[in-house]
C-alpha cells in the first residue's frame, strides 16, 4: 500500500473542500447571515491542512487499483466528517450524527433527511446542502483529474473507485480530457435547468438549489414538502432534467461528437427510456382515480418515477397514499436505478440487462447444453470477468442489505419503514415509504441505526467495493 501517494491525494481533497465551502460563504454575505463564519472557519482548517499534506510529492508516484478504491473511500468519509462541521458550529443542526448523517446524505446524493424541519436552516446551510448534491453527483474526483495532474497515469483508478456502474472507459485517450468532458456536460445541464427554472419564474436561489439536487440527482429540498409547493410547469421542468440525468454521460458525448450513431446504440439508454415509459403508464391509469383527470395523474407519475429510478427524490406527491400496485412498482424501480456513468444510483439498468441475460444463457444451457453462447451488450460480447464482477456485485449486494435490515430492527419499527430505509439509502434515493415516506424523515431512528444507513449511503454510492475495503486487514500491508 502506497501511504505516501494516498495522503498526498487526500490533502488536495481538503484543499478542493475548501474551495467549495467559499460559495456557502458567499450566500451568507448577500443574506447577511453571521452563520457563514462557521463555513469559513472550517474551510480555513481544510486549506491549511491541505497545503501543509500536498507541500511535498511523494516519491513513489505508482499508484494501483486498491489505493485508488482506499483513497476514494477515505476521501469521500473526511469531506463527509469535514462537511458537517458548519452545521454544528453554526447550530443549524446541533447534534453532529445527525449533522453527519445530512452531510454524507448529500454528498452521495442521497437526500435522506434527519431533519423534522429544512426551512428553519439559514440560506448559507440549505446552499451547502443542496451543493453536496452537485459536487457528489459527478464525483470529487472527477472533478480533481480535470483540473490537476494527479498520479501520473494511474490515475484511472480513482476514476474506476468513484464513477458508478459495471465498468469505465476513456472517451478519450487522456483521463484529465475525460473529465473536463464530462464535467463540461454536468456544467453546462446544470446551467441549462436553471435558467429554465428562472423564465418559469422560479426564485433565483430556489432554481439554483432545485438544480444542484436534479443534476446529482440528489433531492434535497429546501421546502418541508420537497417540490409540491411549485407550478407544474416548474415541476415538469425538474421531471425532464431528472430522466436527463439519469442517462450514461457517454451518450451526451456521442450524441454531441462525431460518433452519433454509438450513441443510439447504447442497449442501457433504450432500455431506461422503456422501462421509464412502462412504469409512467401503468401508474398513471392506476391512479387515475384520485386524482380526477388524465393530465394530473400522468403529471404526478412522471415526477415520481422520474424521481425514485434517478434515485433523486424530489416529490410533487405523496405515494404513501397510492395503490399497492404504484407503490409496488416505485419499490422495484428504487433497486433499478438509473444507467451506469450517470449521477443516479441503484443497481444500475446496465447490471440488471446482464444479470438477466445470463439467466437466459443459463437457461439456454439446459435446452441446448452443447451451444457456446456470448453474453452481449451493446453488440459486443461480454467477457467472463465482466458478467462475474457483476454477479458478485449483486451477491455482495444482498448481503450488505441483510445485514442492514437486521441491525434496523433493533429500533423495532415496522418492516415496510425498515426495508425502505434500506433501499432508499443503500440505492442513493432519499424517500421511502411508512414512517420515511416523502412527507416524512428519519430522525425517528435511533443514532446506531442512523449510523448504519450512513454506511448503506456510503457504500451504494461507491459501489460497495471501496468502503468494504477498508475493513480488509490484508490491504493496509506496505508493498
Amino acid at each position: 500500500m502506497n501511504f505516501a501517494a494516498i495522503v498526498f491525494i487526500l490533502g488536495w481533497v481538503l484543499i478542493l473542500e475548501a474551495v467549495f465551502m467559499i460559495f456557502p460563504c458567499i450566500v451568507a454575505v448577500i443574506y447577511h447571515e453571521p452563520s457563514g463564519f462557521s463555513f469559513l472557519i472550517v474551510a480555513a482548517i481544510c486549506a491549511i491542512a491541505g497545503v501543509l499534506i500536498t507541500r511535498k510529492r511523494p516519491k513513489n508516484q505508482v499508484y494501483y487499483a486498491r489505493e485508488g478504491f482506499v483513497t476514494v473511500a477515505l476521501s469521500w468519509i473526511i469531506m463527509s466528517i469535514f462537511g458537517a462541521l458548519p452545521f454544528v458550529i453554526n447550530g443549524d443542526i446541533p447534534s453532529f450524527t445527525d449533522a453527519l448523517f445530512e452531510t454524507i446524505s448529500g454528498f452521495t446524493t442521497t437526500g435522506a433527511s434527519a431533519l423534522k424541519e429544512v426551512e428553519v436552516l439559514s440560506f448559507c446551510s440549505l446552499f451547502w446542502r443542496s451543493f453536496t448534491h452537485w459536487i457528489g453527483g459527478m464525483g470529487v474526483f472527477v472533478f480533481l483529474l480535470a483540473i490537476l495532474p494527479l498520479t501520473g497515469g494511474y490515475n484511472m483508478h480513482l476514476m474506476r473507485a468513484e464513477s458508478p456502474g459495471p465498468s469505465v472507459g476513456k472517451l478519450v485517450p487522456k483521463v484529465k480530457e475525460t473529465a473536463k468532458i464530462l464535467y463540461g456536460i454536468y456544467i453546462f445541464m446544470t446551467i441549462a435547468e436553471i435558467i429554465m427554472l428562472l423564465f418559469a419564474k422560479m426564485p433565483l436561489f430556489d432554481a439554483i438549489t432545485t438544480s444542484f439536487g436534479t443534476a446529482g440527482t440528489g433531492g434535497f429540498g429546501i421546502k418541508n414538502d420537497s417540490m409540491m409547493s411549485y407550478s407544474i410547469p416548474i415541476q415538469a421542468i425538474v421531471t425532464i432534467f431528472m430522466i436527463l440525468f439519469g442517462v450514461n454521460f457517454n451518450f451526451y458525448y456521442y450524441l454531441l461528437g462525431k460518433h452519433k450513431k454509438n450513441a443510439f446504440k447504447m442497449e442501457e439508454v433504450r432500455w431506461y427510456f422503456i422501462i421509464i415509459s412502462v412504469c409512467i403508464l401503468i401508474i398513471t391509469l392506476n391512479v387515475y382515480k384520485i386524482y380526477g383527470n388524465v393530465f394530473a395523474a400522468f403529471h404526478h407519475s412522471a415526477f415520481q418515477v422520474a424521481s425514485i429510478i434517478t434515485t433523486t427524490g424530489f416529490a410533487t406527491a405523496d405515494f404513501n397514499v397510492w395503490p399497492q400496485v404504484s407503490k409496488t412498482i416505485l419499490v422495484v424501480i428504487m433497486f433499478i436505478g438509473a444507467c451506469a456513468g450517470s449521477t443516479g444510483g441503484g443497481i444500475k439498468v446496465s447490471r440488471i440487462l446482464i444479470l438477466a441475460k445470463s439467466v437466459k444463457q443459463e437457461i439456454n444451457s439446459f435446452i441446448h447444453p452443447r451451444s457456446v453462447k456470448v453474453i452481449k451488450f451493446d453488440k459486443k460480447g461480454l467477457d467472463a470477468d465482466t458478467v462475474k464482477s457483476v454477479s458478485a456485485f449483486l451477491v455482495t449486494y444482498v448481503l450488505i442489505f441483510g445485514a442492514s435490515m437486521f441491525l434496523l430492527a433493533f429500533d423495532n419499527l415496522d418492516l415496510v419503514t425498515n426495508f425502505t430505509s434500506v433501499a432508499a439509502t443503500f440505492n442513493n434515493i432519499g424517500p421511502g415509504l411508512e414512517i420515511v415516506g416523502p412527507v416524512g424523515n428519519y430522525s425517528i431512528f435511533s443514532p446506531f441505526a442512523k449510523y448504519v444507513l450512513m454506511f448503506d449511503m456510503l457504500a451504494g454510492r461507491l459501489e460497495l467495493y471501496p468502503l468494504l475495503l477498508l475493513f480488509t486487514p490484508s490491504v493496509w500491508k506496505k508493498n
